[in-house]
């Protein structure tokens, strides 16, 4: 019987062929697809093959009805190989598709999560805005009420799959602020991707993760009907901490992957390169470099394992998917860095992958929310449990 931390006999039977696809149809041309940016299309294609757009999504809808412990899995062992296509994984799951998994009613899921499980479609979660990021109960997009629907005037900012999404979901201001509850008269929206009223503005040129989509959206007068409304209106503000709480899970799992492929490649290389007539990894302060990173990147994945398993039990896991995201980004960048290290002036040169590692990695500590709001989280969870 294997213990809650090893790998389940289902999860064994899912993640090694797809380790074998990964390293067979993914890993050799990570470097190329960073270096271009191009979306990787044919990727999304054959990876839908595994039902990984729709790994937590019910059967009933066309999903893999997976737990949330080995959806994370496989977006560990994607990062592993290439960062940017596990972003997109993780954030199309998480955010659009978990949204409306969570506050969506029958017809909702009906019409949008068949698509969005078979990869036919790609999901947008739209709520950072230009002035409103972490401080997103300050968000300025509108939503009037008209007859028949809403209309929708904004601009959304960093929002992945912006410009290759079907499906989107979109936060505005329904409502006037309730007092000084600021979080009031936030509504959500859920909509196949219009043929006019939204524009894609700049596409991000960014540090790393650059096949993955970052872009602007622009709502000009978009109309929406009264069914696009998701969940309560003016209460989605609620939903949307409890989407981002999920959405922590698979960003861990995303960083310690990133942390596992740069331990590896410096373990590698610290065994093959010599210096004063021994190979490098002799030498104690590269081992203890070592030891640290593998010690820090197997206490993470513990982490973010203990969420997800909390979250399949329909437990509070707010948390500890708190606590597992922003110690597993921590770490997963430090591992990066300390593999350039290692690797010294090699590593700082794009013929090696360890600099793209550090590249991808270093947004794990802002998405889903920065390590100083995640900080901000678990001291208000902890001193509420006082």
């Amino acid at each position: 019987m294997a213990l809650w931390f090893e790998e389940s006999q289902e999860e064994r039977q899912v993640l090694g062929p797809f380790r074998e696809f990964l390293k067979a149809e993914v890993a050799e041309g990570a470097a190329e697809r960073d270096r271009t940016g191009a979306f990787p299309w044919e990727l999304v294609r054959k990876l839908s093959e595994f039902g990984v757009f729709g790994a937590t999504v019910p059967e009933a809808y066309g999903g893999a009805g997976l737990s949330t412990r080995l959806f994370a899995r496989m977006v560990e062992e994607i990062a592993y190989v290439d960062g940017a296509l596990a972003l997109t994984v993780a954030s199309h799951n998480s955010l659009a598709t978990g949204h409306i998994l969570l506050a969506g009613n029958e017809r909702q899921k009906a019409l949008f999560l068949p698509k969005l499980a078979s990869g036919e479609a790609l999901g947008a979660w739209g709520l950072t805005e230009p002035g409103a990021g972490s401080d997103a109960a300050g968000l300025k997009t509108r939503a009037e009420p008209v007859a028949g629907g809403f209309i929708l005037n904004g601009t959304k900012q960093f929002i992945t799959q912006g410009s290759v999404a079907g499906v989107y979901v979109i936060m505005a201001r329904t409502d006037p602020p309730v007092g000084e509850k600021r979080h009031l008269g936030i509504s959500a929206f859920a909509f196949f991707r219009p043929e006019k009223g939204l524009k894609v503005g700049r596409k991000e040129e960014k540090l790393g993760l650059n096949a993955s989509d970052t872009a602007q959206l622009l709502l000009e007068d978009l109309f929406v009907p009264e069914e696009a409304l998701l969940g309560e209106r003016g209460k989605a503000f609620y939903d949307v901490l409890r989407v981002l709480d999920g959405g922590r899970i698979g960003i861990a799992a995303m960083a310690v992957g990133l942390g596992r492929a740069a331990l590896d490649y410096a373990l590698r290389y610290a065994k093959e390169r010599e210096a004063f007539g021994r190979p490098i990894a002799e030498f104690q302060g590269v081992s203890f470099k070592l030891a640290e990173m593998a010690t820090e990147l197997e206490a993470a994945r513990l982490l973010y394992l203990k969420a997800a398993e909390l979250k399949d039990a329909g437990r509070p896991f707010a948390l500890e998917a708190a606590q597992a995201k922003l110690f597993a980004s921590e770490v997963a960048v430090k591992a990066c860095d300390e593999a350039i290290q290692i690797l010294g002036g090699y590593g700082y040169i794009k013929d090696y992958p360890v600099e793209r590692y550090w590249r991808d990695a270093r947004l794990t500590r802002i998405g889903e929310g920065t390590s100083e709001v995640l900080k901000v989280v678990i001291a208000r969870r902890l001193l509420e449990g006082v």
